[in-house]
């Protein structure tokens, strides 16, 4: 049986990267984890190749070589794996599909032969035993949650890792908390499974052995959401790995309250991590308890940032407008803490409620769920209607993004963070990568584009007050510059400097509609 493991393309999106990538001469920014998972549970018998859309293009070849096709992605996805697979149903292939996309909207794929969802440890077994025997079901479903210690290494070989700008690995599932309008706790549940230390190392090592040698990102959900096996088991055993195979660097997702646990945070640091996302999604304390984002709630979220970032943790974020609580003055309000607390990559987007959610039913229920997410909040659309009104919410976001990706005022966070930023324990070898995309961001931010001043000085200050961390100040300008490009693709932000976001006439279009649209939908 020989199979091919398709994974779709990634549009051009917030967390696509793709204008940053090619100042670094890279395809995509990580491979696909889930299929190369996958791919380790089918028969070893089995021939397997992978097609990542995002690095080259499904051939005829291809289709012609296979038996059977297994195609997995999320929602930002959708369009292109619809593509794929009519074109793999036009050529007479079976289709078998899974992962976060097909789990929600397996009922919108008709066409897919096979539905695998949930976790693949649970439903791919059964899945096999019926494909042998051809009784095979359409669909393979469980409400269990897997044995983290049985999933295998992914098989990094089928991947050409040269291409991309990051690995990927995943430690755990699930997350303790359950906000409102977040699926992980619909798709992973609420208690977080781990592997072990020796999986993580041994999956490493397979990495390593692949020709991996880069920063690897840990995709898991809230890194911190089991604590001891974090602290007794991961960390131990990076740090062990650190001294025999490093220098790697990590980075990661974890919730805001890591800043309580200064212990913690030092050991990661010392483990290898350098950056971490986290979800604010608002300073405002009534749209919190709104979303559930209870471990957020009566903080000083700013000291927590910059607690975190004086540790060595560049600390990248997500916001969002949109809630019931929110008003035109919330706009002003996540300008002023993105600009304050120094988080330079801000992802700020709509309000969306993804299947599943507790968000998603809540609005059905009031007749405000206005069709599917398109699974990119920061492409300007929503599928909720907003207590505010439509207009002034997109009005409001645009003005946002303005405030924070011109120029001046990104290249001012950027200082600002690099102020408070502590030493990282651990820093990636200089080589002729990092060499080639700087004289290329010289090229293109510091000679030809808008923000030539900007770039200039923020280097000029980074040599003159953290020459350590100068590489770091180049790749957040090189980042500002995709993030301006995604801004600009979505029609989201002029490209102008803050003159034009701070224009009287647009100040007055949000009070004037504020009162008329706040009414509820």
């Amino acid at each position: 049986m020989r199979v091919l493991l398709i994974y779709p393309e990634f549009p051009d999106t917030f967390w696509s990267y793709k204008h940053a990538l090619r100042l670094v001469h890279k395809k995509a920014l990580s491979p696909p984890l889930g299929l190369l998972t996958v791919a380790a549970m089918l028969p070893t018998e089995w021939e397997k190749k992978l097609v990542d859309i995002n690095l080259v293009p499904l051939t005829d070849p291809d289709l012609a070589w296979a038996d059977l096709i297994f195609i997995s992605g999320m929602a930002v996805q959708r369009d292109s794996a619809r593509q794929i697979i009519a074109r793999c149903k036009a050529a007479g292939k079976t289709v078998v599909a899974g992962g976060p996309l097909f789990t929600g909207e397996y009922a919108l794929f008709q066409e897919v032969d096979h539905c695998v969802l949930n976790e693949a440890e649970l439903t791919l077994p059964p899945f096999l035993a019926d494909f042998a025997k051809g009784t095979a079901k359409r669909v393979y479903r469980t409400r269990e949650f897997a044995d983290m210690h049985t999933s295998p290494v992914p098989l990094w070989h089928l991947a050409d890792m040269t291409k991309y700008h990051s690995g990927a690995i995943q430690f755990s599932r699930g997350c303790p908390y359950d906000c409102e309008f977040c699926n992980v706790t619909a798709l992973f549940g609420r208690r977080p499974r781990t592997k072990t230390g020796e999986q993580i190392t041994t999956e490493l090592q397979a990495m390593r052995d692949a020709g991996w040698h880069g920063t690897i990102f840990f995709v898991d959900d809230n890194l911190i959401g089991h604590r001891p096996s974090l602290k007794n088991d991961l960390l131990p055993a990076l740090n062990a790995w650190q001294k025999t195979r490093g220098p790697t660097t990590f980075n990661t997702q974890a919730s805001i309250n890591l800043a309580d646990d200064e212990k913690l945070t030092k050991d990661m640091v010392d483990a290898g991590f350098d950056a971490i996302f986290v979800g604010i999604e608002s300073s405002d304390a009534s749209s919190l308890e709104e979303c559930g984002k209870s471990q957020n709630r009566n903080r000083d979220l700013i000291a927590d940032v910059k607690r975190l970032q004086a540790a060595g943790l560049e600390v990248q974020a997500g916001f969002i407008l949109g809630f019931d609580h929110d008003t035109p003055a919330t706009f002003q309000q996540q300008v002023d803490f993105i600009q304050e607390s120094g988080i330079v990559t801000a992802m700020v987007g709509l309000l969306h409620a993804p299947p599943g959610t507790q968000l998603a039913n809540r609005l059905r229920s009031e007749g405000r769920l206005i069709g599917a997410s398109s699974g990119d909040n920061t492409d300007g659309s929503t599928n909720i209607a907003p207590r505010m009104g439509l207009d002034t919410l997109r009005n409001g976001y645009r003005w946002v993004l303005d405030r924070i990706y011109s120029p001046g005022p990104y290249y001012r966070r950027c200082k600002t963070f690099l102020k408070n930023f502590g030493t990282p324990a651990c820093r990636s070898p200089l080589d002729w990568t990092r060499v080639r995309a700087f004289l290329h961001s010289v090229y293109q931010l510091g000679v030809v584009g808008p923000e030539r001043i900007e770039y200039w000085s923020l280097l000029g200050w980074t040599l003159l007050h953290r020459p350590a961390l100068l590489p770091m100040a180049v790749r957040l300008a090189v980042c500002g510059h995709h993030y301006r490009k995604i801004c600009e693709l979505h029609g989201l932000c002029s490209g102008t400097d803050e003159s034009t976001a701070n224009s009287p006439n647009f100040s007055m279009s949000l009070e004037s509609t504020s009162a008329r649209e706040a009414e509820p939908v």
